[in-house]
């Protein structure tokens, strides 16, 4: 089940724990509002109800994760296909240009931050294996929940824990998937296992999966082209390990201790082959060897918590973390990569790999003064980064560092017995980049930069206020800031000045994105529907542009508005549920540097426009959903026609039947085996053949999923 929250525009990661309506119950039974658990937020630093927290947010529980990953695969597709506001998935193992609200989205495991804020290396969303993921939360819009890099929202991935009662558990999957046609190259697999244990003050669990992916078709049963830069899901092979341990000391104190690791490769026997976009045929995969190393995708993650429930009148949380990620990219013989003293002009292969190493500490302690509600705390951040040509050992980015103290703090009001809430609060961003002397690649002169310690502070406010007449009813505006750095990667790499010094040259000054938004929410009896209006501008915004083969930042001003309409409501007919959602995105962009917007932002930067609509019936052990998704057509004023977008529609569908044995599903992507061109390739590079990608046709998947 989905659910649509308010959450707050608090300085904290937000996560909820939302419990499942039975689908099964009355379709119009009495009004159950007043007497329903309050849905608790397990990340956000407050014990604060989600009725509290004035800011739009959505939690994709576990039945409805599993249901959608059964469809797609991956949790990236799984928001995408739900959330009419993020931009379609591009299927390939990259988030390159994927968007929430006309931004990008930091993702998040347990609070952990998965994004390189120095060099964006695209993959933060496939760093762990859905299948220890016990839901997702989207917090939508520009803000500072978790530091750096929400300005388009927080997904955060909430792990599985132990039973809540003594004993032994254990959870286990096995599918298979095949592509329309059911060719012997388009077959792939999945298998895991948790166990988990409870035993008085102790608890653990531990996991793995193993996933084989197959090569997919498009819906003219034509292999897709692989992405020889930025990766692949399909034609993979995936190894996860999973555990996580906790133990009471007291009725108030615990530590818990969580670890995981996300490995991704491609086969590399797949090789694109160009198409013509003239003549609208898409580009294809033939087989092949790949030059250099297939590309890869290595995650892993360790955190350390203290809570402590009691302590000098209030809860404090602290959560120590360690998160490493090493991204290897396809390669070529592309001019940037170039060097005589090397290899003749034209011959030297080469490929980049993006290394980063990130530790931090969130701190936060929380009490109650009467009708006031006090979070405080600090966040520590220390990122290292390099981006290195992983063939002949060069640096392309040079290794740079990344330092941030934000010590915040958050209040909420209660007036008339919750009646009118008033919520506020402040961050402090302290930043500090380090980068020593290095020269630049032959292509850019080369050239000696001098390095430097360029530095910035900023406060972040927030505010919002809630008003709920009776229990179910609320209404709410709030306005927040949400901040990131420019891509300082691919600044610092793609300088051909010389005699640089990073200390005047290198501008380090924050993309800060100012979100206004107003909701209104229905949540009684059979009806759950909410309505929000936003809107979020950013002075100095961060554009991707593309120059030569590679995307470059510019720094130019952003304006976002945009309407989120959802609703799901039981019918008459006992066990169906229908589900509506629409998202209206509006982004421009100031292209002339005269601080008025007068160009659309392309397909790069912001999805189309959304309808989504789904079905969920059930009837005892039976449960069915059909889904369907509009992309609309859509125009970029402003920008080569050739990227204007046709627009596509996609029908989704599955069947489960739960038994003694555990549960099997059948389900079905692109149900009807559309033929269509994927957004990204459709709104961006009109003369490249190679890149111009189709979306993936059927692919049909038969699952079981079992708990013991």
């Amino acid at each position: 089940m989905r659910f649509s929250l308010l959450l707050s525009a608090a300085l904290f990661p937000l996560a909820a724990a939302a419990q499942a309506q039975d689908s099964t119950a009355a379709p119009f039974e009495e009004d159950t509002a007043a007497e329903a658990e309050p849905i608790i937020v397990t990340a956000a630093r407050t014990s604060l109800p989600i009725t509290a927290l004035p800011l739009t947010a959505e939690v994709i529980d576990r039945e409805t994760l599993e249901r959608q990953l059964q469809i797609s695969g991956s949790v990236v597709d799984a928001v995408a296909a739900l959330t009419p506001s993020f931009s379609p998935a591009r299927q390939k193992l990259t988030g390159q240009g994927e968007t929430l609200r006309g931004r990008s989205p930091l993702f998040a495991i347990d609070g952990i931050p998965q994004t390189a804020p120095l060099r964006d290396g695209s993959r933060d969303g496939f760093t762990i294996d859905p299948f220890f993921i016990d839901r997702v939360e989207l917090i939508l819009g520009s803000n500072a929940l978790q530091g750096i890099g929400g300005t388009g929202g927080v997904i955060n991935q909430v792990t599985v824990s132990a039973p809540a009662e003594d004993g032994w558990s254990a959870r286990t999957i096995l599918q298979g998937t095949a592509e329309s046609g059911f060719r012997n190259d388009g077959f792939g697999g999945k298998v895991g296992a948790l166990v988990a244990n409870r035993s008085g003050a102790f608890d653990v669990v531990v996991g793995a999966a193993f996933e084989r992916r197959g090569v997919f078709r498009d819906g003219e049963q034509r292999r897709i082209a692989p992405d020889g830069t930025q990766g692949d899901l399909m034609d993979s092979e995936s190894l996860s390990f999973f555990a996580k341990a906790g133990v009471e000391l007291g009725s108030s104190v615990r530590i818990e201790a969580m670890g995981q690791r996300f490995q991704l490769q491609g086969d590399g026997d797949l090789i694109a082959v160009a198409g013509s976009r003239a003549a609208g045929l898409p580009s294809t995969g033939a087989r092949g060897v790949v030059q250099g190393e297939a590309p890869e995708n290595l995650a892993e993650s360790l955190s350390l918590t203290l809570t402590a429930d009691d302590l000098a009148g209030g809860a404090l949380r602290i959560r120590g973390f360690w998160n490493r990620t090493a991204d290897i990219y396809g390669g070529g013989t592309f001019a940037d990569f170039q060097d005589p003293a090397i290899a003749p002009l034209g011959t030297l292969f080469d490929q980049s790999q993006n290394i980063s190493r990130k530790w931090g500490v969130n701190a936060s302690w929380e009490s109650g003064f009467g009708p006031l509600n006090l979070v405080a705390g600090v966040d520590l951040l220390n990122d290292h980064t390099v981006q290195v040509l992983a063939q002949t050992g060069r640096a392309w980015v040079p290794p740079t560092d990344y330092r941030s103290i934000a010590p915040f703090a958050q209040g909420n009001l209660a007036l008339w017995d919750g009646k009118l809430r008033i919520a506020g609060g402040v961050r402090w961003e302290n930043v500090e980049i380090a980068i020593d002397d290095y020269q630049t690649l032959w292509f850019y002169g080369p050239q000696q930069v001098g390095g430097g310690s360029p530095s910035f502070d900023r406060v972040l406010p927030n505010g919002g206020i809630v008003i709920e007449p009776m229990p179910g009813i609320r209404a709410y505006a709030s306005y927040a800031q949400g901040y990131t750095v420019p891509d300082v990667g691919r600044i610092t790499r793609a300088i051909r000045t010389p005699n640089v010094d990073l200390d005047r040259f290198l501008d380090i000054a924050p993309v800060v994105a100012d979100n206004r938004e107003v909701g209104f929410e229905v949540k009684r009896g059979p009806v759950d529907a909410s309505a929000t209006y936003f809107w979020s501008d950013s002075d100095e915004g961060q554009l991707l542009v593309l120059v030569g083969d590679v995307f470059e930042v510019q720094r130019q001003r952003i304006e976002i508005e945009g309407i989120e309409l959802n609703l799901t409501t039981a019918t008459p007919i006992p066990g169906l549920r229908l589900g509506f959602g629409y998202a209206h995105l509006n982004g421009r962009v100031d292209t002339n540097g005269d601080g008025i917007v007068n160009a659309d932002l392309d397909g790069a930067n912001i999805g189309p426009d959304r309808l989504n609509l789904s079905a969920d019936y059930t009837n005892g052990p039976v449960s069915l959903r059909l889904q369907s998704r509009t992309h609309f057509a859509r125009k970029f004023d402003g920008g080569d026609p050739r990227n204007d977008f046709e627009g596509y529609h996609l029908l989704d569908g599955s069947v489960s039947v739960a038994t003694a044995f555990g549960s099997f599903t059948l389900a079905a992507q692109n149900l009807l085996d559309k033929q269509y061109i994927d957004y990204n390739s459709d709104t961006q590079r009109p003369a490249d053949n190679l890149r111009f990608f189709a979306g993936r046709g059927r692919s049909v998947t038969l699952g079981w999923l079992a708990n013991f």
